[in-house]
């Protein structure tokens, strides 16, 4: 979905690895802001409490990252990583990192940002007992086995990972069990962030009332409402925000909230409903207040495992091929789309188009290896219905069942994080979207959390041993043209065995209202609100 190139992180050795450049688009901090007014911003009901170890969920990511900042900034145009809490990256050899924090960052409820808080939270995220969504995250740091054994069932030998360690209030080193030319990258994801020491003393407590060190703190959450945050004033980054109270409110249906983003409810919407793209409908409707972004994702269904019947491969690639997926892009998608061709985004460096070979529409060989798969049933596709994908499934569905003969349905989910927890708990009795936005940009971030036996998002309960193993050597490659070379003989693995059917990339598209003047749709499909700037009122 990322129209312009991502670069990816080069590794000089001995050097800095990230300079503390421009980046977020802030300008200067929240104290200089000129406007106490609100925003509002559409957003759907989070998996799970606001924490960063265990939010893994397009809510919840929208939420965290005004609530919490972390070492490494992505600039929302370019997606180039830049410090924001760390004052310096250096590695000599990129397996051992030495962090040094800025000074005089603050906790939303005044305690000092501190070296120890890092370490601590990215602890407390591994620790396997935690039960922690993004625990895998920090599978390559020294130690992370003791902390959360592979066998689900194996008590964890370690509560801490002996690949961390303080070096003093405001450095921490980091020990990685191989190189790993990603790291400098990677540590910019939401789960990498700082927690306060309160959070250690009564996690569940702390989950009613987070408390971070980003750019708002959090003022309450209804569920299925609302969650309201407000600008913290003492915030050091250059992403700070220029108004004073940020209301995400809570839809189950993208029409209504497409309706009150015309009428002014609803300042600024990350997407458009079907409906409004066709015709380019949105830019009349919006009067310009259009937004293009270009989106680092791809959009698919994954086909879990221990569903009856999906191990059969001959079953999986019929089903790719039956999706026509130009069709669906132009008469249900309003070509908002382009198809996937491979199992990246198509804008990363070391993507190789065309890499799927089951990514076309074939109705000739999808009918012949539906016939030698010898499936017999009804075929399904699960998605949350507040989030305007109804349309798009259904089309699948239709599309799957006129080339196979197969009954196809749709089945609806109430909420998404309804939907994710019926995936994360392997409750799905069917096909689920699987659409994945990227944490950080990397090829890396397209396989190791999707594809690696036992990750954090791996959908389909996905497992190949020659998989996992070319993936711990392309962690482990300190050069990254190297690497990728790697990651890409990993994917023509994945694609052998389809377990998730790429079906194509987001151009992105949003919109925001008549009360701001100023907007920007980042990379990530977020809002970059640091951009937002409210109207002058008469």
């Amino acid at each position: 979905m990322f129209i312009r190139k991502a670069a990816l992180v080069s590794l000089p050795v001995a050097v800095a690895l990230l300079a503390a450049g421009c980046g977020g688009g802030g300008g200067s901090t929240a104290s200089s802001d000129n406007s106490d007014g609100t925003v509002t911003i559409y957003e759907t009901e989070p998996q799970n409490p606001l924490t960063p170890g265990n939010i893994n969920d397009a809510g919840g990511i929208k939420a965290l990252d005004e609530l919490w900042a972390g070492l490494v900034g992505y600039d929302p145009d370019t997606a180039k990583p830049y410090n924001l809490m760390a004052d310096s990256i250096t590695s000599s050899d990129a397996k051992v990192y030495d962090i040094k924090i800025k000074q005089g960052w603050k906790f939303h409820d005044g305690t000092t940002v501190k070296a120890k808080n890092f370490v601590d939270a990215w602890n407390y995220a591994a620790y396997g007992p935690n039960a922690q969504l993004n625990a895998d995250f920090f599978s390559q740091i020294q130690g992370f086995s003791d902390v959360h054994p592979e066998d689900a069932k194996a008590q964890p030998t370690a509560k801490t990972m002996s690949g961390l360690k303080v070096l003093g209030d405001y450095e921490f080193q980091v020990t990685l069990s191989a190189p790993f030319s990603v790291f400098p990258t990677k540590i910019g994801y939401e789960g990498f962030d700082p927690m306060p020491d309160s959070f250690f003393t009564d996690p569940a407590g702390f989950a009613k009332k987070p408390i971070g060190n980003g750019p708002m703190k959090f003022v309450s959450q209804t569920a299925n409402q609302d969650i309201k945050l407000t600008r913290f004033d003492g915030y050091q980054g250059q992403d700070a925000v220029h108004f004073k109270d940020l209301d995400l409110k809570i839809y189950s249906d993208l029409d209504t909230a497409y309706s009150d983003l015309q009428s002014g409810q609803l300042d600024f919407m990350e997407f458009m409903p079907p409906a409004a793209l066709v015709g380019d409908k949105y830019k009349t409707d919006l009067q310009g207040r259009n937004l293009d972004a270009g989106l680092i994702d791809i959009d698919a269904v994954a086909l879990p495992s221990y569903v009856p019947g999906y191990d059969n491969l001959d079953l999986r690639r019929a089903i790719s091929l039956a999706i026509d997926r130009d069709t669906i892009i132009k008469q249900v998608l309003n070509n908002a789309y382009t198809p996937a061709t491979s199992f990246f985004s198509a804008h990363l460096d070391g993507n190789t188009p065309n890499s799927c070979t089951y990514c076309k529409f074939d109705p000739t060989q999808a009918k012949a290896l539906f016939a030698k798969s010898g499936f017999t049933g009804k075929l399904t596709i699960a998605s949350n219905s507040d989030g305007g994908h109804k349309e798009a499934m259904t089309a699948i569905c239709n599309s799957i069942a006129k080339t196979l003969g197969v009954p196809c349905d749709f089945v609806p989910q109430a909420s998404f994080g309804q939907f994710r927890s019926m995936i994360t708990s392997h409750q799905a009795t069917g096909m689920v979207r699987s659409d994945w936005g990227a944490d950080y940009p990397s090829i890396e971030d397209f396989l190791n959390p999707i594809f690696k036996t036992g990750a954090s998002s791996n959908d389909a309960v996905y497992s190949n041993p020659k998989v996992d193993a070319l993936l711990t050597q392309a962690d482990s490659t300190a050069d990254k043209d190297a690497a990728v070379k790697l990651y890409q003989q990993a994917e023509k693995l994945v694609e052998a065995d389809l377990p998730k059917i790429p079906l194509w990339n987001e151009k992105g598209t949003g919109g925001y209202s008549s009360r701001l003047s100023a907007a920007k749709l980042s990379w990530k499909r977020q809002p970059d609100v640091s951009s937002f700037r409210l109207a002058p009122t008469s």
